[in-house]
Parts: C-alpha cells; structure tokens; sequence
C-alpha cells in the first residue's frame, strides 16, 4: 500500500475523501489543522474520524490565522445565515479563509516528501460549494504543477499526484459513495458556527450545503443540530 496525504477537517467532504483513498489501496497519513476557527470543535471530528476508519498517522498542525482575520471563521465577523429554501448568495462570502488551500496544502507537502508519499487527497468541490476561488479545478492544477516544480522528490523523479475525487459531484452524491464506503457521518462537523455543545447551527451556508445532500440523498442527516 502506497502512503497518501489526507487532508481531514473532519467535515462531511473530508471523511468520504478519506475513505476514497482507503478504497483505492492507499494507506493514508491524514493531517488535520487548528488554524484559529470559530469551529474547533471539527478538531475533535476529526479525531473521531480518523479512529473510526483506522488511520495511524493522525498529525494536527497548528496555525493561527486569526494573525491575519479577514474571514467569519477567523475573526469576529458574523457568520452568515439563512433558511434551506433560500439560495445562497452568488459570489466569494465572508466565510472564505485568505489563502486557507494554499497554505493547506503547502503543509500536505512537506509531510508527503518526509513520509515518502507522491499522493495528496483533498476535498474541495467546484458543484455544491460556497463560492471558494480554491476550490477550482484551474487553481488545483496550478498548485500540482507548483508542487512538481517545487520539491526535492519531484525533481529527483518522483512527481506529485494532488487528488480531488470529489470536485465533479453533487453534495448527495458525495454522501451515497462515502455511505457505500460505510462513512459514519454522524460523528462529521460540518457547521461554520455550532453552539457549545457542538450541535450545528442549520442555518450557515455549510450546513444548509450538507442538509440539502441528504435530502437529495433522500437521507436524514445523523448530525446533531441545535433546536
């Protein structure tokens, strides 16, 4: 088995990529990064995660990224809302975190020229997104071709695979290939603003994208949400 990097947030997306690269002969080292969010509390799905489909390898990165703000998820701007039946707003929102990929996947590869590994698994979706410049399948041929160009392992032959299995399909049908790969999404976070107690709030972009792929998936989402 091949080693792979997988980035893991613990969200829904993340999981099943997670799962992509177990089902595709990989044996995945996952990285996990404490970056100053709001939404910490992903830390410890990721962590359950990572248990749950039996990674080895679990590292959590600490960054701050509050140093710079300019996002709902690192600063004190207000996250926002909406109901299910609304539409989300068109253009690049507040939740977006300055250069969060990029940096991201910067960290993916050192990991993968320490460990070995020529594969790198993200979950970035360009069909049921929030708006994300990063999520592009443009920006992510760019960072591979960087990445190629950049490493020791690349120039001395061996190239870099960046994956993003997930960037073509619809929120639920993201959902009914990590269902097949017996993803628990009960233990994902998905929320950009759960309370207290980790309940997600049902209302933020994030939440209403995860919502509308079960009910797609002609699912009940298992996740805990906040009366």
């Amino acid at each position: 088995m091949k080693p792979a990097i997988v980035l893991l947030s613990g969200g829904l997306d993340s999981a099943t990529v997670l799962a992509i690269a177990k089902a595709e002969g990989f044996a995945p080292a996952a990285l996990t990064f404490r970056y100053g969010q709001r939404h910490a509390v992903e830390i410890r799905a990721a962590q359950r995660v990572a248990a749950a489909l039996g990674v080895n390898d679990h590292r959590i990165a600490d960054i701050d990224l509050r140093v710079f703000g300019g996002s709902a998820l690192t600063s004190d701007i207000a996250v926002p809302k909406g109901e299910l039946d609304e539409a989300i707003p068109a253009g690049i929102p507040v939740t977006y975190v300055p250069a969060r990929n990029t940096i991201m996947l910067s960290f993916a590869l050192a990991f993968a020229e320490v460990i070995g590994a020529a594969d790198i698994f993200v979950g970035v979706n360009a069909v049921d997104y929030s708006g994300y410049p990063d999520c592009r399948p443009d920006y992510i041929k760019a960072f591979e071709a960087m990445a190629n160009l950049a490493t020791k392992a690349a120039v001395e032959g061996t190239p870099l695979r960046l994956h993003t299995p997930l960037i073509d399909l619809t929120k639920g049908q993201i959902i009914r290939r990590g269902l097949d790969l017996g993803v628990d999404y009960s233990i994902t976070s998905t929320c950009y603003d759960p309370d207290g107690q980790g309940r997600a709030c049902g209302h933020c972009d994030s939440c209403r994208l995860r919502l509308k792929g079960f009910a797609e998936a002609g699912l009940a989402d298992p996740a805990e949400y906040a009366p």
